[in-house]
């Protein structure tokens, strides 16, 4: 009966390693979340969609040579912008520079991206295919300033 309960014990201590081992490799496996900084810089961004208010501008005619703008940021804090065949009267300068503000909340490009926008925009989020920022800015016929909200796509 001795070497019945060592030999159970024994076995119980042995399952417990193994699994303990299992899970420790599984969790090491696990890749670390990218940065936002990793998530800028992966591909180029192009412009999905422009919303006002909870109203999708994306037709404004204030708006029409901006969205065949594409936009790439390098790991170097630089970037460029591709006007594409719509070419703005005030086009954006070919190169920027950015960098992320305020604990990673505000992205600041050096390049204005929006008629009567600034280059400071709250960063609402990015991901693996998303990139969605904010400003205040003017839009015509609008009189004052509102918040837009871009959404900016691989």
């Amino acid at each position: 009966m001795k070497k019945l309960s060592t030999l159970i014990l024994s076995s119980l201590i042995l399952l417990l390693a193994f699994s303990g081992c299992k899970k420790d490799k599984e969790d090491a496996a696990a890749p670390a979340p990218k940065t936002k900084t990793e998530l800028l810089t992966k591909a180029a961004w192009k412009f999905d969609n422009a919303k006002m208010a909870g109203t999708d501008i994306s037709n404004n005619a204030a708006l029409a040579c901006y969205k065949d703008n594409v936009m790439v940021f390098n790991s170097s804090l630089g970037g460029t912008i591709d006007e594409g065949g719509n070419v703005c009267t005030n086009p954006a300068p070919p190169t920027f520079t950015w960098s992320l503000l305020n604990t990673e909340a505000i992205l600041n490009i050096s390049a204005i991206l929006l008629p009567g926008g600034t280059s400071n925009f709250t960063l609402v989020s990015v991901d693996e295919t998303n990139l969605v920022v904010s400003q205040n800015v003017t839009i015509p016929p609008s009189p004052i300033a509102l918040n837009v909200v871009l959404t900016f796509k691989h």
